[in-house]
């Protein structure tokens, strides 16, 4: 669908990448991954066509249709959600225009044996047709049942889009992209401000979804449940293999190894031509030998090992005074918006030293008891810190409130103290902004890099309960790790909300679920919370699913087996066995090209005989997995 043929795009005289090639086709999920700051949104807007690159060529098949999801959704105030989602149908809603404004004709008009009046009942004719064959009968009822599976319930269709918080406003950006069956899809960090249910229901629809989906996303879990393909933008160049995230690095620390390990015995053939080229240039009589020696090693290929940017943050989160037994204790808090209830009567109390992690649906409260906490909202009841309690705060939005026209040494200069003012070049040295970067302007940094900054700025407070609201959004992985790795070792106390699993995974101690106003304690981490919930749902299932009458047709354990079914059975394993032998050829057969890829991309790129073969061996495996899944669920059924 997509041909991408030496890209390359510079600012300020340094390459996010050069000259890079690569194409998507249907059914390629690609996690478009890399540093903060190394071009992931910025391909993505070259994809989509936002942006120009300095060089090179993306070709695209006839009538593509392309979806971009950006980080950044602006809604025209005043619609209410079915509104915004409508916009998905451009030409039905051009139609229905036509449809409208020649039927106000038709009943005002009275000439009714004119030429004008005949056309214009041609012309209604011809426009409802139109509006027919593109669905036009059909996209109100498909809207409300995308809205309805994204979780939006009947009663808000006609709320203004202005009263849903970031999550839900991401959700009906998602239902219009949905709605228009493109055949690209462009997502920019899906699941930032998701929760954890909504975001394994993305998962499942981008596993079936039958074009090409590229996803920038710092959420492991999510890249690998999702995509079956790993570009990796590092160091100005591209890494691109059949594999999810984690699949991915293990085979290109893999390759890289191999790398090393051939580069180092060329080397040392090199070393030992360049001893014998010195021995018989001493020597007359070897003088043409020599010679020859130094044209063959003039005309040795030096390998290359791939760079890898393994800089990471170093950050730790010191505890600056030891508070009281209880630091946080809230009685009777109510909280509304207008006459939207969001919080109530809710009672906490957190113990020093806690580990507590908020979740639950989007819009449920989370981020507004911190608020509360923090003395950042009004509210009714009581909230009491406790005694020599410091608290730092991270907001979800913290890095939007940051001096765009300032620097970065300046911001942190501006919030220092007396006794850490000389520390702040330090402390961004630590942040991975080094040299002439502390003299950049924050309005020039990425995303991730503004969360960065905004950490960075966290610490120069005294702080021994740290409360943060999704202080993960917008950071790549490997910061995410050193930050996750941080809170492990923090000492103090620590209030949570998060929709990121790995993140959360060993992070916490409590669990409180945010839920139709009230919440719900799960006395361990996030995954015996999901377990939980889990179990819980299931119990509901049972308990209205489960009539008498049905236990009557449940088969007995020890029913005896059929000669007839057993041979049916060894049938479909023999059959089984011999789909995975073939399963098992073509996936090496994939991972040679993978490899032959990664190694002389120059020599393949241009070459559309191995790229005819290598999709054809993709199309082949589906094809084989799908048999796969068909004859396992014969065998679970027999």
């Amino acid at each position: 669908m997509l041909n991408i043929h030496n890209l390359s795009v510079s600012f300020g005289g340094t390459y996010l990448f050069e000259e890079v090639t690569f194409r998507l086709g249907a059914g390629d999920r690609v996690g478009l991954v890399g540093k903060n700051g190394a071009g992931k949104s910025t391909m993505l807007k070259i994809l989509s066509g936002d942006i120009p690159p300095d060089s090179g060529v993306i070709a695209t098949e006839k009538e593509v249709r392309m979806g971009f999801l950006r980080q950044d959704i602006d809604f025209i105030p005043g619609r209410t959600v079915l509104d915004e989602a409508y916009q998905a149908f451009v030409e039905i809603k051009v139609a229905e225009g036509k449809i409208d404004e020649i039927n106000h004709q038709l009943a005002t008009r009275t000439d009714y044996e004119s030429e004008g009046y005949s056309k214009l009942i041609q012309d209604l004719s011809d426009y409802t047709h139109h509006y027919e064959i593109l669905g036009g009968y059909n996209y109100q009822g498909d809207t409300e049942r995308i809205l309805l599976g994204l979780g939006f319930k009947r009663e808000d269709f006609d709320q203004l889009t202005d009263t849903f918080s970031g999550g839900w406003r991401m959700r009906i950006e998602l239902a219009k992209l949905l709605l228009q069956s493109n055949d690209v899809l462009l997502l920019d960090e899906p699941t930032n401000h998701l929760d954890i249910e909504s975001i394994i229901w993305l998962e499942s629809f981008l596993r079936t979804y039958p074009g090409v989906v590229v996803i920038v996303s710092h959420d492991k879990m999510f890249l690998d449940n999702v995509t079956n393909r790993t570009i990796e933008i590092s160091l100005g160049k591209i890494y691109d293999f059949n594999k999810p995230y984690t699949q991915y690095l293990v085979l290109r620390e893999e390759i890289r190894e191999k790398q090393l390990a051939t580069q180092k015995n060329q080397q040392k053939s090199i070393e030992h031509t360049e001893k014998l080229i010195e021995k018989f240039r001493a020597k007359a009589s070897k003088a043409s030998m020599a010679q020859s020696l130094i044209k063959k090693l003039d005309k040795v290929e030096r390998i290359e090992v791939d760079e890898d940017d393994n800089s990471v943050m170093n950050i730790s989160f010191p505890v600056s005074m030891t508070p009281g037994r209880v630091v946080v204790e809230a009685e009777h808090v109510t909280k509304k918006y207008g006459d939207k209830l969001i919080l109530k009567d809710l009672n906490l109390l957190v113990e020093r030293g806690s580990k507590i992690a908020f979740v639950g649906q989007n819009g449920q409260g989370k981020s507004t008891f911190i608020k509360a906490i923090v003395d950042e909202i009004d509210y009714t009841g009581v909230i009491k810190l406790g005694h020599n309690v410091q608290l730092g705060y991270f907001a979800q939005n913290q890095a939007e409130h940051l001096d765009g026209e300032i620097t970065l040494l300046q911001t942190m200069e501006d919030a220092a103290t007396d006794s850490n003012r000389s520390k702040v070049r330090d402390m961004l040295g630590s942040f991975l902004f080094r040299g002439d970067d502390v003299e950049k302007k924050v309005k020039v940094l990425s995303g991730g890099e503004r969360n960065r900054l905004a950490l960075c700025k966290l610490l120069l407070q005294p702080i021994n309960v740290l409360v943060m609201d999704e202080p993960t959004n917008h950071l790549d992985i490997k910061s995410k790790n050193v930050l996750k790795a941080a809170l492990q070792k923090y000492e103090g106390t620590l209030l949570l909300v998060s929709h990121d699993r790995d993140f959360l995974q060993d992070m916490s101690n409590i669990v409180y679920e945010f839920k139709d106003h009230k919440i719900r304690e799960y006395l361990g981490d996030i995954n015996f919370y999901l377990e939980q919930r889990n179990m819980q749902n299931m119990r509901e299932v049972e308990k209205k699913d489960t009539p008498k009458q049905e236990q009557k047709v449940v088969k007995p354990v020890t029913a005896p087996v059929s000669f007839e079914d057993q041979k049916k059975n060894k049938a479909l394993q023999n059959r089984l066995s011999k789909i995975e032998s073939q399963i098992q050829e073509i996936e090496k057969g994939i991972q040679k090209d993978d490899r032959a890829l990664a190694e002389h991309p120059e020599k393949h790129m241009g070459d559309p005989a191995f790229f005819e073969a290598y999709e054809k061996k993709k199309k082949d495996l589906d094809k084989l997995m799908e048999e796969w899944e068909q004859v396992q669920e014969e065998i679970e059924n027999s």
